[in-house]
């Protein structure tokens, strides 16, 4: 199977996140789009990130009825932080009968140079990019292997979900019902 990687803290997922996999997975040649739940992003430090199980039972949650839609904890075992072409590798030794592909927003095509063999990333799965506000343009864009994917242009952060949260406001819409149910049981990010 084609296998789009969509990675990510999800802190929490919303409804921007399930757009876009919804998309990869309807939109493209992918047969499926796996949620990759990062225990630690390199480039993000967050104070505010919740236990990686508890973020991996909401996606879990978010995606239940949609058979296209998987979620993958593989990188709860590997060396902390992880890098994406590590976790390429060690899904590619797991799962060899699958092709895996990197889903991105344009926003990091541009700063995707500075990761870690980002050219090995290029050469043996490639990427599927999806648009971004304020993507700085990037010559990677004419890359063979970086294919630019229509898909709505969603301006949903995690970071307004969980200010809203701390501010006792509304996040209904922002995330699935069941998201925001778990969120407000077990009072996660207040």
């Amino acid at each position: 199977m084609n296998i789009g990687l969509f990675f990510g803290s999800f802190n929490p997922i919303h409804i921007g996140h399930l757009i876009i996999a919804n998309t990869m997975a309807t939109a493209t040649d992918l047969d499926q789009v796996w949620f990759v739940v990062s225990p630690q992003n390199p480039f993000k430090k967050n104070k505010s990130l919740l236990h990686e199980f508890d973020r991996l039972d909401m996606v879990e949650r978010a995606i239940t009825d949609n058979s296209r839609l998987k979620v993958s904890d593989i990188e709860f075992s590997m060396p902390k932080p992880s890098y994406t072409i590590d976790t390429l590798i060690r899904l590619s030794e797991k799962y060899p009968q699958h092709q895996f592909k990197l889903i991105m927003g344009g926003d990091n095509l541009a700063q995707f140079p500075n990761w870690k063999n980002h050219d090995k990333i290029l050469e043996y799965y490639g990427l599927y990019v999806y648009p971004r506000p304020n993507s700085e343009p990037s010559p990677l864009e004419q890359h063979p292997q970086v294919k630019s994917i229509e898909a709505p242009l969603l301006d949903i952060s995690a970071t307004f979900i969980r200010e809203a949260i701390k501010t006792n406001r509304s996040i209904r819409y922002l995330v699935p019902d069941v998201v925001e149910e778990m969120i407000i049981r077990k009072k996660f990010y207040v």
